[in-house]
């Protein structure tokens, strides 16, 4: 009874059931004509809006996508991708979204989290024992999500990687020559090397580069093809921007080199992309790591990057009483903050010519993809995407364009008025107190790297990873390069040690005065062989000048440990405890006769046994 009922069932219930599914059909349709009647709606006068914008900020070109649920519903370019050549800016313009590219990086190492290879929360050097950090409490605490929120008290230190040819092992190394400024996990210090290091990491973990795992696991599976992380790729495509901003004195654009160094920091912020790929992002960290129906990234991951990791100040409300956003935190790669009551998360991009800001908001299920050429236009990345949101949610238009323009003009003018009193603190009169081939030389950093100090044409040269300059002399033994229009000025300032050398450089970098030590002379290693043996006090106490290869030479007294000596000038030599005692070996005839030390009190000669 049951198999004879079963086809007239379907006889009759099979015309209805096709009924239903057209009916059904038809109503989606409607309200998909419906949905996009809405948007579109909303988005009246937002072309109009950005006109205004380029117009009122002197901006390039701005490119803008919307992603609504799990599609991009909006993508467009206002303005140039290439000002000069009057080029259209367009979804597919390629450009740098620079530390936008952070985010991925923690998605990457959370992939490895998931395999057991990493943990978020265990000191990271558990799982990678070859990091080493300024001392052994950050290196007996520091965690894998303490590097990717900022939070392990150390701060950026920029200069370090920027403009130079640091590889990431590099950069890896130099991790433990930066002393924490506050203590950890107490405050938010934005810092590029330990994304950087996070990328390294990911390498020594799974066997692949940075550049490798992340196209592997990421960009492949979200069909992102054209995504890439080097300028001489980008330049391969037909469509890409290029990089201008505005004179400081004046509203004329201008065009700038490509920032090409990313290779060592790529981690933190080498990706370069388009508004129609982006969008393949955004719409996996929209809907749980799913993309067209697969699950690219892991749910957890994505969940765990969220997770507020270190509180933000209420600094734009308190400062200057906009309290749009609130309460922000960083989780790891990306913020969450509050804006006019909606959770929104959002991390923004910059490097020179390009700006970026990919946000979304979980609960209303709407991203906003934002390129911006043009440093001047930085702040547009944030006006843009807040008036999107504004306009799909129905909200009267905050007026961050008037509020943001003001203070950037504000503030063009201020710098202009600054810099016509540089200066001012000039002591007229003054010489160097050397000539200027004494402050000629390599000067070295353990973490920024090497200073070259040249002469040529009776002037002083400044070369400082791609930085170049001559120098003119300012005071007393100061020189300051010359008031670069991108980079602004450097000024070196020389100082002597106790004999009246010049010894070491000392410049302002990034958050402090950095002080770079003039390198000592490379002696041959026979020569040190020879000035090694054992030597006699006053006393007729023996003592031993010791020679090892590769570390030098060593005083070693009786009971004592070894001293090392390190060359000065010549066959004058010092010890890291004393900066004003001198030890010098005496030579006749090519044979060592002495060893003399020398402090302010007087001279000692210790004869040669």
């Amino acid at each position: 009874m049951f198999v004879e009922s079963k086809p007239q069932f379907y006889r009759v219930r099979y015309p209805v059931r096709m009924f239903i599914l057209t009916l059904a059909l038809m109503t989606f349709g409607l309200d998909v004509a419906a949905q996009e009647r809405e948007f579109t709606n909303k988005l009246q006068g937002f072309d109009s809006y950005m006109e205004q914008v380029l117009k009122d900020w002197n901006t390039p070109g701005i490119g803008v996508g919307i992603v609504i649920n799990d599609k991009l519903v909006f993508a467009k370019g206002y303005g140039y991708r290439d000002y000069e050549k009057k080029l259209p800016f367009l979804s597919s313009t390629l450009c740098q979204i620079a530390s936008n590219s952070k985010l991925f990086t923690a998605v990457a190492a959370g992939m490895l989290v998931e395999e057991g290879k990493l943990t978020w929360d265990k000191p990271v050097r558990e799982s990678v024992p070859t990091i080493q950090f300024y001392n052994d409490q950050l290196n007996n605490n520091v965690t894998l999500r303490d590097m990717l929120s900022h939070r392990t008290g150390v701060t950026r230190h920029d200069l370090i990687w920027f403009k130079s040819a640091f590889t990431r092992k590099q950069l890896f190394e130099k991790l433990k020559y930066l002393e924490p400024q506050e203590p950890m996990r107490e405050t938010f210090l934005y810092n590029n090397l330990m994304f950087s290091a996070v990328g390294q990491s990911i390498e020594l973990k799974s066997g692949k580069t940075w550049e490798q795992f992340v196209r592997e696991r990421i960009l492949e599976p979200l069909d992102m093809r054209s995504t890439g992380y080097t300028i001489s790729e980008m330049l391969k495509h037909p469509d890409y921007g290029v990089p201008f901003r505005e004179k400081r004195d004046s509203f004329e654009l201008y065009k700038i080199p490509y920032y090409e160094d990313t290779e060592g920091v790529a981690p933190a912020g080498a990706i370069i992309s388009n508004i129609d790929e982006l969008s393949h992002w955004l719409i996996a960290l929209m809907n749980d790591g799913k993309y067209n129906g697969k699950q690219v990234l892991p749910a957890n991951v994505l969940k765990a990057t969220l997770q507020p990791a270190i509180a933000l100040s209420n600094a734009l409300g308190e400062s200057q009483g906009y309290w749009e956003i609130l309460n922000p935190a960083y989780g790891m790669g990306r913020q969450t903050a509050s804006y006019r009551g909606r959770l929104i998360t959002y991390h923004g991009g910059d490097l020179p010519g390009f700006h970026s800001q990919i946000s979304f908001m979980p609960n209303d299920r709407i991203g906003v993809i934002v390129l911006v050429i043009g440093d001047h236009s930085a702040p547009l990345y944030n006006v843009v995407s807040y008036n999107v949101y504004e306009r799909l949610l129905g909200m009267d238009q905050t007026p961050w364009s008037r509020r943001r323009l003001e203070q950037r003009l504000a503030n063009k003018k201020a710098g202009t008025e600054a810099r016509a009193k540089a200066g001012a603190d000039r002591v007229p009169n003054t010489k160097p107190s050397h000539l200027l081939a004494d402050y000629g030389g390599e000067y070295e950093n353990p973490a920024y790297g090497i200073l070259k100090i040249g002469v040529k044409d009776n002037q002083l040269q400044f070369s400082f990873h791609e930085f170049q300059f001559l120098m003119t002399h300012f005071h007393y033994d100061r020189f300051d390069t010359p008031d670069d229009e991108q980079y602004g000025k450097f000024s070196v300032n020389f100082r002597t040690n106790p004999q009246g050398d010049i010894d070491t450089a000392a410049i302002s970098l990034d958050e402090a005065e950095v002080v770079f030590t003039r390198r000592p002379e490379t002696l041959d290693p026979k020569l040190l062989e020879k000035l090694a043996g054992v030597y006699l006090t006053p006393a007729h106490v023996k003592f031993e000048v010791r020679y090892q290869p590769g570390a030098g030479l060593s005083l070693v007294f009786p009971g004592g440990p070894p001293l090392k000596l390190t060359p000065v000038k010549g066959l004058q030599f010092k010890t890291p405890q004393f900066s004003d005692e001198i030890f010098e070996f005496v030579m006749e005839n090519g044979q060592v006769k002495a060893l003399k030390a020398r402090d302010p009190s007087g001279e000692l000669s210790y004869p040669r046994q």
